[in-house]
């Protein structure tokens, strides 16, 4: 694993977007926000453009995330928002600059394309952590994603579940949206969970498409080798008028019953206002048992 150093006043930090179109009324607070930090935020020279629903077309958008990395300065980069379109450009990007010169990446949701790729491939951290057009919903969302940039320790202590799976565990810890990753499956993106924990999160989605997901995630192996399972929110679960007959999280803990390591639910990052950062590709420690679940870093 190839080490980035935390950041320092006046430290650069760049905003581009990957994926969804957005104005600049949207990044204004969060601009503001690492202002107050005592970083430099700087912008992608295409960070607005707009073509249908993408903010610009896809060598735009890949050419401001290639600048981002390949830019000496920029010491991290964070998406301004998800939505869909990272995928559409993960294959034009040179992400090799990384090794020589790492600098944290920083998303959530679609941007579960960058984590995954770049733990992959380049095997650098990456911090799973609000955006810049959801900065003004939640402020511990925020002051825990600028703990993780300016590496102050930090851990969470969440509310058990009665699904969890008790147990201790320690590992690297990898993932993003359940979808994302379903998507990415098969692919030079797809990633390899061996020994490591697993977070999942997800959004919106009909609960036959969760179990779909899981089973293809079981049937690829990509449950059997884990150290444990950390589900954060799964919200606005959808189903149909014949019922399927479980929730999101009896669906995630029936794929994996058979395997013997902790679960534990309830962890809150994802599509949530309370969307807690985590690193990625760094080792973490989790307990689980009948009074705490506790995820340190």
């Amino acid at each position: 694993m190839i080490n980035i150093p935390y950041l320092k006043p006046n430290d650069k930090i760049a905003i581009v977007a990957t994926a969804r179109k957005i104005a600049a009324e949207e990044l204004l607070f969060a601009i503001n926000t690492l202002k107050k930090w005592g970083l430099q935020p700087v912008l992608g020279k295409n960070i607005y453009a707009v073509e249908n629903q993408f903010a610009g077309s896809d060598a735009e958008r890949a050419e401001d995330l290639q600048w981002a990395i390949n830019d000496d300065e920029i010491k991290a980069v964070i998406i301004a928002r998800g939505g869909y379109g990272t995928v559409r450009i993960i294959d034009a990007v040179d992400f090799t600059k990384l090794k020589t010169n790492p600098k944290w990446i920083i998303g959530y949701s679609d941007v579960t394309v960058l984590h995954s790729h770049i733990h992959t491939h380049i095997a650098t951290p990456t911090i799973h952590a609000t955006m810049p057009i959801n900065f003004n919903k939640n402020d511990e969302a925020v002051e825990t994603l600028r703990k993780c940039l300016f590496g102050e320790k930090n851990s969470y202590q969440f509310e058990v579940n009665t699904l969890n799976k008790t147990g201790e565990a320690a590992g690297i810890l990898v993932g993003g949206n359940l979808s994302l990753l379903y998507a990415l499956s098969g692919t030079a993106s797809d990633i390899n969970t061996k020994g490591k924990i697993l977070f999942l999160e997800d959004l919106d989605e009909y609960l036959y498409h969760i179990d779909r997901m899981m089973l293809n995630l079981k049937r690829s192996g990509k449950l059997k080798h884990l150290k444990a399972l950390v589900i954060g929110g799964f919200t606005d679960m959808k189903d149909n008028i014949i019922p399927f007959g479980k929730t999101a999280e009896e669906i995630i803990l029936d794929a994996v019953k058979e395997y013997n390591y902790p679960v534990c639910f309830n962890l809150p990052a994802g599509h949530i206002d309370r969307n807690l950062a985590l690193y990625f590709g760094k080792e973490v420690n989790l307990k689980v048992d009948a009074i705490n679940c506790v995820l340190t870093f």
